[in-house]
């Protein structure tokens, strides 16, 4: 594991950025509000891409004391931005520059991965959400998305099922809504966060590779 720090706006965010040899791919990961780079559903599932050859950057969002602002977690414009400079250092950091790259975003972080994807166009090659709110990206951002997009909904998450929906709805991309058997918002139900896991790589090994 290399810990990095991330220049964005005046400040640096820590990251971890886990390459397997001779990868060709890295995903970026958004978190959702109130979490960060130690996520354990993330590191999850980051673990699962490892395993098939993708690369992995797990970063903070927020510095400690803006993640103490409850208003700042729900700010997409910031949280994109963030995402966005994290995309730009992995685009000219000598070890990944030549990488194609997807985003991976939970609950918030979701919202930020979409928006940004509609910034980078086709520079990010997949996008993948878990447990998102991509309705939070805005039907301007979500109507913009060219990159291959897999929604993935707990089938219990009732309520964000629909926001899912009304997202899907909007996205012009390649696109696939995937509902994850017996899973609430968290995938805390024994084998979904597996399932979801395994969803989110065999789309990136599709997109990515």
């Amino acid at each position: 594991m290399n810990t990095v720090h991330i220049p964005a706006d005046s400040i640096e965010l820590d990251g971890e950025l886990i390459l397997p040899p001779a990868t060709t791919s890295v995903v970026l990961f958004a978190h959702g509000s109130g979490s960060s780079r130690f996520s354990p559903r993330n590191t999850f599932v980051a673990d699962v891409l490892q395993q098939r050859g993708i690369g992995t950057l797990l970063f903070d969002l927020l510095t400690r004391a803006e993640d103490q602002d409850y208003t700042m977690r729900f700010d997409i414009e910031l949280l994109t931005r963030r995402l966005l400079a994290a995309t730009a250092w992995l685009q000219a950091n000598p070890e990944t520059r030549t990488l194609r790259i997807g985003y991976f975003g939970a609950s918030t972080g979701a919202a930020a991965a979409l928006q940004a994807a509609a910034e980078m166009g086709n520079k990010i090659a997949a996008v993948v959400s878990r447990g998102g709110r991509p309705d939070l990206a805005g039907e301007a951002a979500l109507s913009r998305v060219t990159a291959p997009t897999l929604l993935i909904v707990g089938s219990m998450d009732y309520g964000v099922i629909e926001l899912n929906e009304q997202a899907y709805a909007l996205l012009p991309c390649e696109k696939k809504l995937s509902l994850v058997t017996g899973a609430t918002h968290l995938f805390e139900e024994p084998g979904t966060l597996g399932q979801a896991a395994r969803d989110a790589a065999d789309w990136f090994v599709k997109y990515l590779s």
